[in-house]
């Protein structure tokens, strides 16, 4: 199968973007995790571009997820969009990737500034934002303790899942992650808490019990001053007005 996606990513690079520098072929058929219905993560770049931009399209029955770029765009997205979000999507994928058709001076430059990127870890979460993620995951357990559906139940603890693992992988230093990938950025961050965390949610979403979320959610808080309430306050900017 990978050599059949690779196939495909050179087809692509040389029919869709004939003028291209370079691609990186990316994403979880590249890591061997691909399921029937992943998608081919492409990273292109151009020498020079008006604009970056993303597209989604099939090839050869493969889903398609386009990220187009040339060296000036990659690098403000790598620098100003994901460092700042704390997750390096565009940095990752070129560091994985697989160069379309082959390895060359561009390819070895980019590859050498994502790994670096990366290397260097993400910026340090600022007192304002630790304490806006202690209050917002407080928030969400004291939801959890009475929810007044298992709909809602359902809906706070998918909302606690992605924020308490953030929290987690930021506090300690590491590159966060979104949606399906959180729990291989934990695995890698900490074997023992991943494990944790899988059974705690599990039992959450499964069983409808809350004991293990509440205590572990606890146990992650805890070294930055546990759960935040009472006290907690945050100022709008002066001028964010409209008269």
């Amino acid at each position: 199968m990978l050599d059949d996606v690779i196939i495909s990513a050179r087809l692509i690079r040389d029919q869709r973007y004939p003028e291209a520098a370079t691609a990186f072929a990316s994403g979880s058929y590249i890591r061997g995790e691909a399921t029937p219905y992943s998608d081919i993560d492409l990273v292109v770049v151009y020498t020079s571009l008006p604009n970056a931009y993303r597209e989604s399209f099939y090839f050869n029955n493969f889903p398609v997820e386009a990220f187009v770029h040339d060296p000036e765009t990659l690098r403000y997205f790598i620098l100003e969009v994901d460092r700042p979000s704390g997750t390096p999507m565009l940095a990752q994928m070129i560091v994985e990737g697989i160069e379309i058709p082959g390895p060359n001076a561009l390819t070895r430059s980019l590859k050498e500034f994502a790994a670096a990127d990366i290397a260097a870890g993400p910026p340090q979460l600022s007192p304002d934002d630790r304490r806006g993620y202690r209050y917002g995951i407080t928030d969400l357990i004291d939801d959890l303790r009475e929810p007044r559906s298992d709909a809602e139940l359902a809906a706070t603890g998918t909302q606690l899942y992605g924020s308490l693992a953030n929290y987690y992988l930021r506090m300690n230093g590491f590159w966060s992650a979104a949606g399906k990938s959180i729990p291989r950025v934990l695995r890698r961050a900490n074997e023992d808490l991943s494990a944790r965390f899988t059974v705690s949610f599990q039992e959450l979403f499964q069983k409808s019990e809350i004991g293990a979320v509440l205590a572990l959610a606890a146990e992650i808080l805890e070294p930055d001053g546990g759960f935040l309430f009472d006290g907690y306050r945050l100022d709008a900017p002066p001028d964010w007005r409209k008269p």
